[in-house]
C-alpha cells in the first residue's frame, strides 16, 4: 500500500466522477461495492484501467477512502469494509432518505473512532467536485474532521483535482461537518431557480 493508492466506496455518478479524476491525477484505485461483479464498477474498470471490488477491497487497497455512497447506507457500507484502522475517509455523502436532514459525517466518526473522517465536496455536483475549473469564478470548497494530517491529505487530492488551496475552508472539527450537510437544501433550491447542477458559492470578507 502505498499513499497513491486509493479506494472509493459507491459506484454511481458521484463514486465514477471521483474514481475517474483520482485515476486521471495518478492514483491507484479500486472501486468497491456489495458484488466485485457489479456491472457498474467492472464498466469502469474496463474503461479506466482501475480495478472493481468488494467495499472491503477497496478498503484493503487504499490507506484513503472516498465515500461515495448514499448517507442512508454509509454506515452499513463502512462496517462490512473490514478493519478501517488508522485510515482517512473523505466522506463525501449526504442523506436523502428523508426530507430532513440527517447528518453523517459525525455518526461514522463516532462509529469509528480509529477512522479519521474528513467531510468534503458533499456541497457540490460531481461535475464541480472533479473539475472546479467548470465554472467562470472562484469558489469555495470545504472541510471539516478532527485530525489535521487527514485534512491535510485530503486537501492534498482536493487540489490535484484543481481546487486552489486558498479555496479551501478548514471549518474545524468532525462537529462542523453538519453544517455542510445542512446546506443540501439550499443546494436544492438553487438547483431548482438556476436549472443547472454547475454551481457553487464562494465565502468573501
Amino acid at each position: 500500500m502505498t499513499d497513491l493508492n486509493v479506494g472509493v466506496l459507491g459506484t454511481g455518478a458521484v463514486g465514477d466522477a471521483i474514481a475517474t479524476r483520482l485515476i486521471e491525477v495518478g492514483y491507484d484505485v479500486v472501486m468497491g461495492s456489495r458484488d466485485a461483479a457489479n456491472p457498474k464498477a467492472v464498466a469502469w474498470a474496463e474503461r479506466t484501467g482501475g480495478r472493481a471490488g468488494t467495499f472491503a477491497d477497496a478498503a484493503a487497497h487504499g490507506s484513503l477512502l472516498f465515500n461515495a455512497t448514499p448517507g442512508g447506507a454509509s454506515l452499513d457500507v463502512l462496517r462490512s469494509a473490514g478493519d478501517l484502522s488508522g485510515k482517512v475517509l473523505a466522506d463525501i455523502s449526504n442523506d436523502l432518505t428523508s426530507a430532513a436532514v440527517k447528518p453523517v459525517a459525525a455518526g461514522l466518526q463516532a462509529a469509528f473512532p480509529s477512522l479519521k473522517v474528513v467531510k468534503t465536496l458533499n456541497t457540490v455536483n460531481c461535475d464541480v467536485m472533479v473539475r472546479p475549473d467548470l465554472l467562470s469564478e472562484p469558489h469555495t470548497m470545504f472541510v471539516a474532521g478532527d485530525d489535521a494530517a487527514a485534512k491535510a491529505q485530503v486537501t492534498t487530492v482536493l487540489t490535484k483535482f484543481g481546487w486552489p488551496e486558498g479555496d479551501v475552508l478548514d471549518l474545524g472539527g468532525i462537529d462542523k461537518a453538519f453544517a455542510m450537510e445542512q446546506y443540501l437544501p439550499l443546494w436544492i433550491a438553487v438547483w431548482g431557480a438556476k436549472r443547472d447542477l454547475r454551481f457553487n458559492l464562494r465565502v468573501v470578507s
